[in-house]
């Protein structure tokens, strides 16, 4: 019957406390929201990065803003987006086409 109350001790001091666990649920929330941040930091870094061809670029920045690119090609939005993309207001208006010329090749199929 020793054995008991040793078990119970021993499961109470394994147990981590309510403070520990809010604690920890902290620390965890604010990794995953650093994680977030910096993930943000490198979609918008890709976004305008020379690295990356024009459609890659608007399409991050399509995902990032959660917006698609207009057909007009006089729409004001354009402008937003070539200054987020560090493209010319040209190279987006040619994706414009492009993606307007795919779209046609694929309704004529």
């Amino acid at each position: 019957m020793n054995s008991m109350p040793w078990l119970l001790a021993n499961e109470t001091a394994s147990r981590p406390s309510s403070t520990e666990l809010i604690q920890t649920h902290r620390a965890r929330i604010a990794i995953e929201e650093a994680e977030r941040a910096q993930h943000r930091r490198d979609e918008l870094a890709a976004q305008c990065s020379d690295r990356n061809p024009p459609d890659v670029r608007i399409r991050i920045w399509e995902k990032l803003h959660g917006l698609r690119l207009p057909s007009a090609s006089a729409h004001p939005i354009l402008d937003v987006i070539a200054l987020g993309t560090r493209l010319t207001l040209v190279e987006v208006r040619e994706e414009q086409h492009a993606r307007q010329a795919r779209l046609a090749a694929q309704t004529r199929k």
